[in-house]
């Protein structure tokens, strides 16, 4: 399965950027549809996931800033990001789970730098 990111790029503080990840093969309803991100010098973390049943969680730093979301029907995840901070620079990289724990694919990451 491989997933393509994109929409990533150079921004102001305050502007607004949207990220896709295109997956290869069809959404299925055990799928945990995921954004994360990683900063120099910093891990991975998770900054938001969706489930095929809608419900959506966000870490706290991005809360009421970004919307993840997904078109089933075009295989796509999407990340809205708005409010962009400068902190809220790093590359990011979407993710397909299984709410089971059976498998788990990755993008190969879109990078966002957030200028002050």
């Amino acid at each position: 399965v491989q997933l393509q990111a994109s929409g990533g790029g150079l921004v102001r503080a305050g502007g607004s950027l949207r990220l896709s990840c295109a997956a290869s093969r069809s959404i299925f309803s055990r799928d945990v549809l995921g954004w994360y991100r990683q900063a120099p010098g910093r891990q991975r973390e998770l900054v938001a996931y969706i489930t095929s049943s809608g419900r959506a969680n966000y870490v706290d730093s991005v809360m009421g800033r970004f919307t993840i979301s997904s078109d089933n029907a075009k295989n796509t995840i999407y990340l809205q990001m708005n409010s962009l901070k400068p902190e809220d620079t790093a590359v990011y990289y979407c993710n397909i789970k299984d709410l089971y724990g059976s498998y788990a694919y990755w993008g190969q990451g879109t990078q966002v730098t957030v200028s002050s």
